[in-house]
């Protein structure tokens, strides 16, 4: 793989990231199609009104290609949101995703945040994986049906 670097997230990456997101989680986990209309929700949102000094998104790319990405977004005064942490099954294995975390994490350091937190599924295993050697914790965890499918959603948080 070519060298990667990280960009900003612009409204013209919207598009790819939903089906991305779409196809991606169709594929790996049998979610149905009600997951591709929250994420361009999110991105709409995002898009709309998002605060540069306290919100961000990234693009993972090597050689024109987009790998992935990563938001950071307020969810209160204190506490900053991951959301959106998506790789390319091109890109997984290589370091890219520990990139664009450590990225999102020093964004939200630096913005003045005193942690993070994110959701997620316990089926995304190798993203849990990740959390936990970067020191995250894994506060909440609960069996839901969406997406078409029976999961167990996980809440995880970090503290600067």
């Amino acid at each position: 793989m070519t060298e990667v670097s990280l960009r900003p997230f612009v409204a013209a990456d919207t598009d790819w990231l939903v089906a991305q997101h779409g196809d991606l989680y169709a594929r790996e986990a049998g979610f149905d199609d009600s997951f591709g209309p929250l994420v361009r929700s999110i991105l709409e949102a995002f898009n709309a009104g998002h605060d540069p000094s306290c919100e961000r998104g990234w693009i993972a790319e090597a050689g024109g290609m987009r790998l992935g990405s990563i938001f950071c977004v307020r969810h209160d005064p204190v506490t900053a949101k991951l959301r959106l942490f998506l790789l390319v099954p091109e890109a997984r294995g290589k370091g890219v995703g520990r990139m664009l975390l450590d990225r999102c994490m020093q964004f939200a350091r630096d913005a003045g945040y005193e942690g993070m937190s994110l959701w997620t599924h316990e089926s995304h295993a190798a993203a849990c994986a990740l959390y936990a050697r970067t020191g995250w914790q894994m506060v909440a965890s609960k069996p839901v049906h969406s997406f078409g499918q029976d999961l167990v959603e996980q809440t995880w948080v970090y503290r600067f």
